[in-house]
Parts: structure tokens; C-alpha cells; sequence
């Protein structure tokens, strides 16, 4: 067998075993990563609930939505004309 046939295959396998490190590395940390974020998740969620909507709508929150809607409509009027 030819020597240089040899060190180009042993150099391709120990390119294939840096590859495999380095992906698993990178691996391992998504995994990681992925695990606190969920814990984190759950305990913020657990401390700090959001806060629960009224079921009833205010006067004034109607009020502001008419307003958005005759921006809306005027802006739509003012792009087409």
C-alpha cells in the first residue's frame, strides 16, 4: 500500500472525527439551550402571570377604536385618490 494513500485517508478520517465533534458540540448546546429556556419559561410564567382582561369592554377603549377606524379609512381614501 502506498504511503501517501494511507496519510490522505487518515487525514480524511480525522477530518470526519473533528466534524463529528464539533456538530455534536453544537448539538449538545441547542439541547442545552433549549432545556433552560423552557425552565425560564415556566418560572416566569409561574411568578409573574399576566394579568387577567376584564370581560367588559370600557366606553372609552370604543371610542379610541372609532378613531383608529376613521384614520384607517381616511388614509386608505388619501393612497387611492
Amino acid at each position: 500500500m502506498n504511503k501517501g494513500n494511507f496519510m490522505e485517508t487518515n487525514l480524511v478520517l480525522e477530518g470526519f472525527k473533528f466534524m463529528g465533534l464539533g456538530m455534536g458540540t453544537v448539538f449538545a448546546f441547542l439541547i442545552i439551550m433549549i432545556v433552560c429556556m423552557n425552565i425560564m419559561s415556566k418560572l416566569i410564567h409561574r411568578f409573574f402571570p399576566e394579568p387577567q382582561a376584564s370581560a367588559t369592554p370600557s366606553a372609552p377603549a370604543q371610542q379610541d377604536n372609532k378613531k383608529v377606524v376613521a384614520a384607517i379609512t381616511a388614509a386608505i381614501a388619501h393612497h387611492r385618490g
